[in-house]
């Protein structure tokens, strides 16, 4: 099958869809008056602020994203990180805080580059089903941002939304200073701060909190008293702004480290490992290191996992110490028996106590749920893997676990089935080097497109992204594309199908199996937006997702024509889509429209 192109027609830059700038300053405030200024109530009386709409909030928020151009030059002219972590203790001030009232929420800090974010969901359901009322503050959303802040495991009602961010926003907008040049915190900023005053007005318990990127210079780092740290696995990411090598993010996610805290860490190659265990010992935090999840299945039944994926359970492993920790400094009962740790066989950390699970910590993991990882949709004849990796090793262990779940899903019988990789990368990744790794799955089509859930954005604030232009995010599909052809290319050479090099001393349990030369080519497709993608690639045989009549000239491309007959003949569809959680979030606000309500 020959590889092609489709050209877009709708959303060529330097037409109307170009959002190359963001909104100004100046704007933001027209719209923060017009959403709280009185309107007249339903019976004909007047509304107060409170009244302004979800929309009305998100759409002021999006006005506090940086725009491309600004982001650009900050990354050339950073200065000193600190004064970051004093501007957001100062925003916290702002809005009626001091940093010792974040003590009051009982943290779990969480950093690490690879499964940070399903480590914060095993252990805020572990201590759910303790009867503990729990906060949860990760990023980025998937379809809503009211996602990023949790209440019992549940995003925020948009009635909480809007309340809190007004007040937030009209606090922050009364207490500027005149004299300063930026008056509101940037997005991320925001929504931290936001988190802390919900989190502390919904009387939680505790509070699982993400880092954002990093971890020393992060603005969730102002919190100086957590009850408990954690590291998941260390990679490779962000490397303009945490550095380019293992050991200079290691040492960045080791900055959430504080004096007399407990803190834990899952197996990490030597040299990071070292530098964790230097940040911990030049500020007296004592550091773990987890056992094997398999450690704590001695003496009892397997462990179910409710999310899939042999990498999971490291990030298991670390929740549960994290949890029993949490419950221990809290003097919570009923928190299992301790059993003789074995040594260390790194030498370099103390290991962490082995323990067998209780009843309430084996139910938090069996019943978790972390949608957009790991996770998989069946609708009729397609079967839907969605996957937010965007890094080698997360690549990997995504690519082993779509390879592992097609062949426990094999049908047997002559109808031919087909795989579609839809893909997108964004930041500073190298996508040629993720494309690479899918490579073996053997994809029919590969299908690239921004993460644009439509063309226009009208209705879809919540996906909104002002860091970038749209004929940057374009043009990096068109690269994407290339990338693949090249490859495709190349599939014939024997050293492409060598084992993948994982990132510096990567777990030796994320590698790939070699697999042999073969010849198979797959057609690819840019589309300009997600939906259009998913018409192309559904034809109409999703029972879900039925758009209106595809877009004209849909089918125009000769490969999107011929694939259009193969898709609507195949037995059965496997669609893999990874490389961008932001990906994963548009699509998912198409198939699954109740994420939306």
């Amino acid at each position: 099958m020959r590889t092609g192109t489709y050209s877009w027609g709708a959303g060529r830059p330097g037409m109307k869809g170009d959002r190359s700038l963001a909104t100004s300053w100046p704007v933001a405030k027209k719209l923060w008056r017009e959403a709280t200024m009185e309107r007249p109530g339903p019976s004909g009386g007047n509304c107060s602020a409170k009244s302004a709409s979800f929309q009305d909030a998100v759409r002021t928020l999006n006005t506090l994203q940086t725009n491309a151009s600004y982001l650009e030059q900050v990354k050339s002219q950073q200065g000193d990180p600190q004064t970051k972590l004093e501007a957001m203790e100062l925003y916290l001030a702002r809005s009626g805080l001091q940093v010792e009232d974040l003590d009051r929420l009982n943290i779990i800090h969480i950093t690490g580059t690879k499964g940070k974010g399903s480590t914060c969901a095993f252990t805020e359901r572990i201590l759910r089903s303790y009867g503990l009322k729990t906060g949860f503050f990760s990023s980025p959303h998937l379809v809503q941002v009211r996602e990023r802040i949790r209440i019992n495991g549940q995003p925020i009602s948009r009635e909480l939304f809007t309340k809190h961010f007004w007040r937030l926003y009209q606090r922050l907008e009364e207490t500027k200073d005149s004299k300063s040049r930026v008056s509101m915190p940037a997005y991320f900023r925001f929504l931290t701060l936001m988190a802390f005053h919900v989190f502390l007005q919904e009387k939680v318990d505790l509070a699982v909190v993400e880092v954002g990127i990093g971890g020393a210079y992060d603005c969730t780092n102002i919190i100086r008293k957590p009850v408990v740290c954690g590291v998941s696995s260390l990679g490779v990411d962000h490397t303009s702004l945490l550095g380019d090598t293992v050991e200079k993010i290691a040492w960045q996610k080791g900055g959430i480290f504080k004096h007399g805290v407990p803190a834990f860490t899952v197996p990490q190659p030597d040299g990071p490992l070292a530098v964790l265990k230097e940040r911990a010992e030049q500020i007296s935090c004592p550091l773990y290191l987890c056992p094997q999840l398999e450690a704590l299945e001695e003496g009892g039944p397997p462990l179910t996992l409710g999310l899939e994926g042999e990498h999971q359970r490291s990030n298991a492993a670390l929740a549960l110490q994290l949890a029993r920790c949490w419950l221990q400094q809290k003097d919570h009962r009923g928190i299992g028996e301790l059993t003789a740790s074995r040594p260390s066989l790194l030498q370099q950390l103390p290991l962490a106590p082995v323990f067998q699970p209780t009843s309430h910590m084996r139910h938090g993991l069996r019943d978790t749920e972390w949608p957009g990882r790991s996770q998989v949709l069946r609708r009729g004849h397609l079967t839907w893997y969605l996957d937010g990796a965007h890094t080698s090793s997360s690549m990997q262990a995504c690519v082993r676990w779509f390879r592992q779940a097609l062949h426990r899903g094999e049908r047997r019988g002559s109808a031919p089935e087909v795989r579609v990789l839809l893909f997108n990368s964004t930041g500073d990744r190298d996508p040629a080097a993720l494309l690479k790794l899918l490579q073996p799955c053997q994809f029919d089509y590969a299908v690239f497109c921004p993460n644009l859930t439509e063309v226009s954005s009208t209705g879809n604030e919540d996906q909104q992204n002002f860091t970038v232009t749209l004929d940057q995010v374009l043009l990096r599909c068109l690269e994407h594309q290339q990338h693949w052809r090249h490859l495709d290319e190349e599939q014939a050479s024997p050293d492409l199908w060598s084992a993948p090099s994982p990132e510096p001393g990567g777990p030796a349990s994320l590698r790939l199996a070699p697999c042999p030369p073969h010849t198979h080519s797959s057609g690819s497709l840019v589309f300009s937006c997600i939906s259009h993608a998913l018409q192309w690639i559904t034809q109409g045989r999703d029972p879900v997702f039925q758009p209106p009549s595809p877009p004209r000239g849909l089918l125009a491309h000769p490969v999107a024509g011929s694939g259009a007959s193969v898709l609507r003949e195949a037995a059965a569809i496997h669609v893999l889509v990874t490389g961008s959680l932001h990906l994963v979030g548009g699509v998912l606000k198409l198939l699954e429209p109740s994420l939306s309500q």
